[in-house]
């Protein structure tokens, strides 16, 4: 294959604003062109399928029945569809994320006798949200899988240890490649004022912001919780959730019945994060289960402190009373009193600021694309 081009494949289930998705198609956009042809395969409908539209030397596979839930029928096709774009695109290397797109791309490479399957796992499709049923279930899908696939990599290590612990694969079978961002972009900062203009918040008021869609891997309705114990505190304060999703109905009303509903900011997505972060004084996660989430590294390249639950790879870049506070994840009790106890400190905060940048450089995106490349290269 040295001779050749490498032709990779990857597959994704969906384009939304998410780390997984801003990893593939950086990844997509930036595999060195003179030893990879590269091939992106999605099931379209959300925010980013511009982005992957618009990726010069790309060839993509659109395809309309691959989606998250669970659907027979449809998920039938999408097999069918990505048997048709491995059959055209001929792959050296299919490469999957996520859920649904890991467990039918590996099928179908399989069955279509592609030479070299890795799958990437940004946290598990198995979680402890789940009915003990479902979760039974999607780990024996993700156990036939695992028996597809040569090679694994995990943005945690926690992640590829809780893999050779289940039974997932072997530990000489699995990489820790961390899920990588522009991390030059964060540390030069952003325009904070014009952030605050944008939402209507004074200088001197102080921001917590957490990042996330709203479902309930995130916990959108912890923050509003460990916010309204934060306001009971202090009255000059805002809180910014960025994201949308099927639970944001329920923490707007949540806010209202907690008498917060004037100080929460319901901002959607936000595209310009470095300038966000730039107006932040504390950035917040209260996820029930993560990978690594790549909104903590964005705050701390942007010198934020952050306050995180201490699920799977988080602790792995939070050191707490150095840049930030882990807690609990289901305690927005303990959340709010971390929070509390950096915005009522100044010195502290000021400590952390400093500090929250230092050892990130594994995070760095372009760092990510060259260390695939040696995967795929060796394999």
């Amino acid at each position: 294959m040295s001779a050749q081009r490498l032709r990779v494949l990857t597959a994704i289930t969906r384009l939304e604003l998410g780390g997984a998705q801003r990893v593939v198609l950086h990844t997509a956009a930036t595999l060195d062109r003179r030893d990879f042809d590269v091939g992106l395969a999605w099931g379209p409908g959300d925010v980013l399928d511009d982005e992957a539209r618009a990726i010069e030397e790309l060839t993509t596979f659109e395809i309309n029945d691959l989606v998250r839930r669970v659907a027979p029928v449809r998920d039938l096709r999408a097999l069918t569809a990505l048997r048709r774009a491995i059959r055209e695109f001929r792959p050296h290397v299919v490469h999957t994320h996520s859920s649904k797109a890991g467990v039918l791309g590996r099928l179908a490479a399989r069955l279509e006798h592609v030479p070299v399957v890795i799958h990437t796992v940004h946290g598990f499709g198995f979680t402890p949200l789940q009915s003990t049923v479902k979760r039974a279930i999607f780990f024996r899908a993700e156990k036939i899988a695992a028996g597809w696939t040569d090679h694994f990599v995990a943005v945690s290590q926690q992640n590829l240890d809780r893999g050779v612990e289940l039974g997932l694969w072997r530990a000489e079978q699995a990489s820790v490649i961390r899920a990588g961002i522009d991390l030059d972009h964060f540390r030069r900062g952003g325009d904070g004022a014009a952030t605050r203009r944008e939402l209507i918040i004074p200088d001197d008021i102080p921001i917590v912001t957490q990042i996330g869609n709203f479902k309930p891997q995130k916990a959108p309705l912890d923050f509003i919780r460990a916010a309204a114990r934060v306001a009971e505190k202090l009255t000059d304060i805002r809180f910014v959730m960025v994201g949308d999703g099927p639970l944001r109905q329920r923490a707007e009303a949540l806010a209202a019945e907690l008498g917060i509903v004037d100080r929460v900011v319901f901002s959607g997505w936000w595209h310009d994060v470095p300038d966000l972060l730039a107006a932040t004084t504390v950035s917040v996660l209260s996820s029930r289960h993560e990978g690594l989430p790549c909104s903590v590294v964005e705050s701390l390249a942007a010198g934020v402190p952050v306050v995180a639950t201490a699920v799977d790879g988080t602790p792995e870049v939070i050191r707490p009373g150095v840049n930030g506070e882990l807690v609990a994840p289901g305690d927005p009790v303990s959340l709010g009193d971390a929070i509390l106890g950096i915005l009522t400190d100044e010195d502290r905060r000021r400590a952390m600021s400093g500090s929250a940048a230092d050892g990130l450089d594994d995070f760095d995106r372009d760092r990510m694309v060259r260390q695939l490349e040696d995967l795929y290269k060796c394999q």
